[in-house]
């Protein structure tokens, strides 16, 4: 089940993790509010997960691309 659940979350961005440790939260509660909500709301939250998958993924390819190498100067 463990192998399953670290499959889901790498594939899936791990926005719901990455939330969780920000606001010490456990990660399938906000999993939970978000599948909730967007029964609710029609989807909505959908738009907001991708946009913070979007955010996570570029501010990671900033700090990636940040410090120049030897080759860069």
């Amino acid at each position: 089940m463990k192998k399953i659940q670290d499959f889901l979350e790498h594939q899936a961005f791990g926005v719901c993790t990455r939330l969780g440790e920000k606001m010490g939260l456990a990660s399938s509660r906000i999993r939970i509010f978000f599948i909730y909500a967007s029964f609710l709301t029609f989807g909505s939250p959908i738009l907001l997960y991708l946009a913070l998958a979007f955010l996570m993924n570029l501010r990671r390819y900033w700090r990636q691309h940040k410090s120049p190498s030897v080759w860069d100067l």
